[in-house]
């Protein structure tokens, strides 16, 4: 039996810092699979934390990796009737990331507004209340073996040749082969290798306010539109995105569907602290109010709002490191670096990254092999994972400004998700016809990684000429309007925009798609998309990329 200071397995196989959703998923995982963990935070749960929203990527990386490594609980997080009968009536129900438009001390323009539905497969989307959802997987990760040491601010590491050690406030000293520094920004080895890029390479500029509230109105209950204006899917029934010049409002609720017991809302304000340096004068509640006066819409949506906790001021929140992954060490996720909460690309990001650490974990633990060039390619996903979601949200908050060209970044955005996900349901699908681990290091290669379609250069191709335009936009060189026209005839023209979703019809405000449209999608996908898409439609043609051994590591 452990005992509960971890002395009888030290050295550990692994040392997690940090018991957030990060190092309970990676620590569930590497215990399930036969390793000693030693999973330390310097909090305990359960916990207020933000980034609740999932997404149909987050959905399908938690299926592969419950599948993949034999955590059932991990699979759970990934429909919102598990949610409730596994884990707990808090959660909030998702069916769409909703988006509108704002201006100062005007009503919004009921044809400036996006709605991007979920795939009726995928349509169970949760709002996860995370102090629920994470303890629910720290205790997992418990139960398959992790030591779990709570309320233990670690104050140093050290590094050596074949073990690593953490020190604690006590003077403890505990031992592993491998040490991963899942805590976040204060991430103790950051600091203690100077990893943080000073200054940081990244575009994008924002702070945030946030909290979770009491409440607050929906937006369809505040909206003066006629009902023929209205979405097919309710507003609140999704993450709503209240947008303004270079900055957003956030609402998500957990109290909107029948089942849940949770009358919480997560609300927040991320805007560029360029434009809108702290307002030292005001409170933070203060400073949001302060800026929700000035759109109607959103004053009403929050104006008998009360907050449940202490308000959180953030400084500028992007921060990247130059160096995530080296000898028995890796900052994984958040400790890695962070963008923006737009588009909630947190938790799927950490799932692309738990997936391709655990393996190699693993078979290092088991062949000794703790060479760096086998964890090569955690570095290059980390560090793309960054570089594609600063362009991305980077993008957006350029076009904030002009609907027309928000309307096909929007699309831009949207739609490589699509494939992006078929892609992995057909890894999915291909693994567990063959049982064959190797399918997945079969589909790791250096082009694209980190964007969530890699497999494709005519997609890059239209991301980058999205970057490109938002730039030349920012620049002054060419109008808003302009812009969002070329970049939507580009998407018009693409022969790898799927015709039956309505991605290349620019008056498509709601992207909604139905049984005939996602069955019209697998039609063309078999017959007449590219070559290089075919295999979306059942996986049959699922192979590496060209010059891609399928074992590589």
């Amino acid at each position: 039996m452990v005992s509960p200071q971890g002395s009888a397995t030290d050295p550990y196989d692994v040392v997690i810092l940090g018991s957030g959703i990060a190092g309970s998923t990676l620590g569930a995982i590497l215990a399930r699979n036969g390793a000693s963990v030693l999973l330390i935070d310097a909090a305990t749960h359960p916990r207020f934390v933000v980034g609740e929203s999932t997404t149909p990527h987050t959905l399908v990386l938690f299926k592969l990796l419950a599948r993949r490594y034999g955590v059932p609980e991990l699979e759970y997080l990934t429909s919102y009737d598990s949610c409730l009968s596994e884990i707990g009536r808090s959660f909030g129900i998702k069916k769409h990331f909703g988006f509108m438009l704002h201006r100062e001390g005007e009503e919004p323009d009921p044809r400036e507004v996006n709605q991007f539905n979920a795939p009726a497969k995928l349509n169970q989307s949760s709002h996860l209340f995370r102090q629920d959802s994470d303890a629910y997987l720290f205790h997992a990760a418990i139960r398959y073996g992790c030591v779990a040491r709570q309320q233990y601010r670690v104050t140093d590491v050290e590094l050596g040749e074949d073990l690593v050690c953490v020190v604690g406030p006590d003077g403890g000293r505990h031992h592993g082969r491998y040490l991963v520094d899942a805590s976040g920004f204060r991430s103790v080895l950051a600091t203690k290798l100077g990893l943080r890029e000073e200054p940081s390479r990244l575009k994008h500029h924002s702070r945030s306010l946030f909290t979770h509230m009491v409440n607050v109105k929906t937006t369809d209950e505040v909206l003066a539109m006629p009902s023929s204006e209205l979405p097919p899917v309710p507003w609140f029934q999704g993450t709503m995105h209240h947008m303004f010049p270079r900055g957003w409002f956030w609402s998500i609720p957990f109290n909107n569907e029948a089942q849940s017991r949770n009358p919480l809302v997560s609300v927040g304000l991320t805007l560029d602290e360029r434009l809108y340096p702290v307002r030292e004068d005001l409170t933070p509640a203060e400073e949001f109010e302060f800026y929700a006066a000035k759109y109607p819409v959103v004053q009403r949506v929050f104006a008998d709002a009360r907050p449940v906790r202490e308000w959180v001021r953030t400084g500028r929140l992007q921060y990247s490191s130059r160096q995530t992954v080296g000898h028995r060490w890796c900052l994984m996720s958040h400790a890695a670096g962070f963008i923006d909460p737009l588009f909630s690309r947190g938790i799927s990001n950490t799932a692309e990254v738990v997936n391709a650490l655990a393996s190699r974990l693993l078979g290092a633990l088991a062949d000794g092999d703790f060479s760096d060039e086998r964890f090569r390619f955690v570095e290059r996903l980390e560090q793309g994972l960054i570089d594609f979601n600063d362009a991305m949200v980077n993008a957006s908050f350029i076009a904030f400004e002009h609907y027309e060209l928000w309307n096909a970044v929007f699309r831009v955005w949207a739609y490589g998700g699509v494939p992006g996900n078929l892609r992995l349901e057909r890894l999915i699908d291909k693994y567990e016809a063959s049982g064959d681990d190797a399918v997945f290091a079969g589909v790791e290669h250096p082009e694209n990684i980190g964007l969530w379609w890699p497999d494709s250069p005519a997609y890059r191709e239209l991301f980058d000429e999205m970057v490109r335009l938002c730039a030349a936009v920012e620049a002054g060189r060419i109008p808003a309007g302009e812009a969002g026209r070329t970049l939507m005839d580009r998407i018009a023209k693409a022969d790898f925009v799927a015709p039956s979703l309505g991605f290349a019809d620019r008056d498509a405000r709601f992207i909604t798609p139905t049984r005939e449209m996602l069955k019209e999608l697998m039609r063309w996908l078999a017959t007449e998309a590219p070559e290089d898409m075919r295999f979306l439609a059942t996986g049959s043609r699922f192979a590496p990329p060209a010059g891609v051994p399928a074992g590589a590591k």
